[in-house]
């Protein structure tokens, strides 16, 4: 079974006669405990083209020390990473497999490096006796196993901060050993300084061409939300909070962009991607409505005075929440196993790597992108003048809704051209942006409301009271028609924000 572990640590250049300063002069330090000297032997693999090494992930195998396993590694921020661990074993474990299909796909992982490290550790602990940080000199080994057979060593100063410990300690850490004349690593990473000691010494990638046209505008946006779905693969895999909303939104604003600038590229290649995605983001939202409709109505519970909550009104919400949770999770990583979707992602990159770009796509962002980005904003507001017009109830509720849908397309149809219009984009992103967070919350009711009338069908029938979930019912009744009442000024300030965007551009 493979577990979590949040890595905080810094890297140091040192020497073979690098010596560490006295820490005890370190504030909050108690003691310094040197533990002696482990020897560690990791082999790290990759894909033959070091895809997981290009997202700065690291994948190993390693043998000594006090965790032996296999260890992958997903950076979080500069000097933060998670670390998922995985008892040793001869082959690549499968938990560890699924989360790096999205990276590889079908390709194989091989051996590419071996490091091996004397590791000198010592501990610094607190008046407590608690441990405070591991600061180790490492004298590193390395040896490439693919794409060569170079050679290289060095030694480095780590220095990592023990469990649920105060990153700011890391910071005493550091000043201590700057006095001693100790500077931070250059390499983020043993496998990176390793890569790049051993491998080919080849002219480094440049940044990618500042975009010039509309087309590279739209590529640029669509590129990133490509690299945004495939990234966060790992973390739905993991559950973490919000990773389903976040992949979700991603494949949403990837069909926008496809439908709304049609014109930029080519609608019969980008059309059946944009289906697929359809697919992946009807599959994630089981998840992600759940937890969303899980939280609201835990919310408006709770904001009940207990003398109104009557009945086992949150022991039987809690079953309802688990038992739709439980299933909707499961489908949600099967999907992520599924052959489709793994062929969605192929497609996705051959997609840029053969751009389906049209004429219009040359020509400068200042006059295609407008254009495109005005279409869309009448478009929603057709159909918000539509609901508007509507007596209040399911049809309305059905029309407010499209009109939700067509706010987001107005709003991620801005945000592509923002790089290239940039403070009139940016204006009317931000007001689109509220007016699909009224016209949300407004179907957030609605949907709620459905659930209600569910729960309260249940209670009833099994002779409990129901009155808490009608109350309930009736308050989201009055949020949705505050909504309503908002939306036209909402509205109102978007059009505002359109017609100034038009002018300037």
């Amino acid at each position: 079974m493979a577990e979590s572990k949040r890595e905080i640590e810094r890297k140091y250049e040192a020497t073979d006669a690098t010596r560490l300063p006295d820490l005890s002069r370190v504030a909050g330090v108690s003691s310094v405990d040197h533990l002696g000297v482990s020897d560690l032997d990791a082999v790290y693999y990759d894909t033959e083209d070091l895809r997981l090494a290009a997202a700065s992930l690291t994948l190993r195998r390693r043998t000594g020390g006090g965790d032996p396993g296999w260890h992958l590694k997903f950076p979080v921020t500069t000097g933060i990473r998670d670390e998922i661990r995985a008892p040793l074993s001869d082959t690549l474990p499968p938990e560890l497999a699924a989360l790096i299909r999205s990276r590889v796909r079908d390709a194989p992982v091989v051996p590419v490096v071996r490091l091996r490290s004397a590791r000198d550790v010592h501990h610094l602990t607190g008046p407590d006796g608690g441990l405070l940080a591991e600061v180790s000199v490492d004298r590193v080994r390395a040896d490439r196993l693919h794409g060569g057979s170079a050679r290289t060593a060095w030694t480095e100063i780590e220095a990592e901060l023990a469990d649920d410990g105060d990153p700011a300690f890391l910071d005493a850490v550091e000043r201590r050993l700057r006095e001693a004349g100790v500077r931070p690593s250059a390499s983020p990473s043993k496998l990176a300084r390793a890569l790049a000691e051993t491998g080919p010494k080849g002219k480094p990638a440049g940044e990618r061409p500042r975009p010039r046209t509309a087309g590279d505008h739209v590529l640029a946006y669509v590129r990133h939300q490509i690299t945004v779905i495939v990234a966060l693969d790992p973390a739905v895999r993991r559950g973490l909070p919000d990773s389903v909303h976040r992949m979700r939104v991603a494949t949403r604003r990837l069909r926008s962009a496809f439908r709304t600038y049609r014109k930029i590229l080519d609608r019969t290649v980008t059309g059946p991607v944009a289906e697929e995605l359809k697919w992946l983001a009807a599959e994630l939202g089981v998840d992600r409505d759940q937890e969303v409709l899980d939280e609201r109505l835990r919310t408006r519970l709770d904001g009940l005075p207990r003398t109104l909550v009557l009945g086992p009104v949150r022991g039987r919400l809690r079953i309802w929440s688990v038992a739709r949770r439980t299933g909707s999770r499961c489908r949600t990583v099967a999907v992520l196993d599924n052959s489709r979707y793994l062929t969605l992602l192929e497609t996705l990159d051959a997609l840029l790597a053969a751009p389906p770009l049209l004429p219009a796509a040359a020509k400068p962002p200042g006059k295609a992108l407008p254009r495109a980005v005005h279409k869309d904003h009448r478009r929603l507001t057709h159909r918000i003048a539509h609901a508007l017009e509507l007596p209040p109830g399911p049809e309305r509720d059905i029309a407010l809704h499209e009109a939700r849908k067509a706010a987001k397309r107005a709003r991620y149809a801005a945000e592509t051209a923002r790089p290239a219009l940039g403070k009139p984009a940016r204006k009317s992103a931000r007001r689109l942006k509220a007016v699909q967070g009224v016209l949300g919350d407004h179907q957030d009711s609605v949907v709620a409301r459905e659930a209600l009338r569910a729960l309260a069908i249940q209670a009833q029938l099994s002779g409990e009271p129901s009155f808490t979930w009608g109350l309930l019912y009736g308050q989201e009744e009055q949020t949705a028609a505050a909504r309503e009442r908002e939306l036209p000024g909402v509205w109102a300030g978007a059009s505002r924000a359109e017609i100034r965007a038009a002018r300037e551009s």
